[in-house]
């Protein structure tokens, strides 16, 4: 009953036009950056080299696929989360604003799998708006740029990664950022429960976002202890696949924090969901 109520909601998803704006937004900052890259990207790169070169002797392909899909991940990834937002609040508040919400819970299904399979089927649309980044940045890449070793510059140092040691860093790279995602889009359906319009979960989602970023960036030691709960705090967890040692201890903490805010928001959302009044 759960698989197919997934898929009535992947055919949902599928029906609705704003589900291919985060596709097509990818596509086209992918493929702008891309060819900006593709014309001037070694002009760029030997610029910001320069002061390395009077240190170090660099030689070999700098400019790679490795190269600019570390910095396309670094880049979408802060606008991603809208794009899931655009989906994920439309969920519920989607169905309420259409008034087919009462039909919905009518029907001779469980709350919970209906909610479930939306929160499913928002899983799946996640995964493959980063598969369609990944083969984009990675795949279309390698065809422009060809492979090489990968250097990633850090405040305090410099790290080289070999071509081989590269591509199952991306697919863990990936793997944490589906995570950090995930989180969004459970925070949408949370907040899309409710509402009955599909402007504020969307606005809400961001506004949190925004939130919990600013007080992750202050300065102030009374917050000290809030910004580790924050997931805002975790979101580029990824990164730590691109560093030598990876630093496991702080990528495992990542990791439940991420998936502690899923659980919360999938427990607010089962609660609220499972006592909605129909009737009003």
């Amino acid at each position: 009953m759960l698989i197919r109520a997934t898929w009535l909601e992947l055919l949902k998803i599928a029906a609705r036009p704003r589900s291919y704006i985060g596709f097509a937004a990818v596509t086209v900052i992918v493929g702008i950056f891309q060819f900006a890259m593709y014309a001037d990207g070694t002009e760029y790169i030997n610029f910001i080299v320069a002061p390395l070169q009077q240190t170090f002797s660099i030689s070999g392909k700098i400019l790679n696929a490795s190269l600019v899909s570390f910095v396309v991940l670094q880049m979408l990834i802060i606008q991603v989360p809208l794009l899931v937002a655009l989906v994920t609040g439309d969920l519920i508040s989607g169905e309420a604003a259409m008034g087919t919400v009462r039909l919905l819970l009518t029907k001779p299904v469980s709350r919970t799998t209906i909610l479930l399979s939306k929160f499913f089927a928002g899983s799946i649309y996640i995964a493959l708006l980063l598969f369609w980044l990944a083969l984009l940045s990675l795949g279309v890449g390698h065809l422009l740029f060809g492979s090489g070793d990968l250097i990633v510059l850090k405040s305090d140092g410099l790290i080289i990664l070999q071509d081989g040691d590269i591509l199952w860093r991306f697919f863990a790279a990936y793997g944490v950022s589906f995570l950090a995602m995930l989180v969004i889009g459970s925070l949408s359906l949370c907040l899309s429960v409710f509402s009955d319009n599909s402007i504020g979960p969307i606005v809400s989602t961001m506004a949190v976002i925004i939130l919990f970023t600013i007080i992750g960036a202050l300065e102030v030691p009374i917050l000290d202890g809030i910004k580790p709960f924050l997931f805002t705090s975790h979101m580029a967890v990824w990164r730590s696949f691109f560093e030598d040692p990876i630093p496991k201890e702080q990528m495992i903490n990542s990791c439940l924090v991420l998936g502690t805010h899923v659980v919360i928001f999938m427990g607010i959302s089962l609660w609220s969901f499972n006592r909605k009044d129909i009737l009003s």
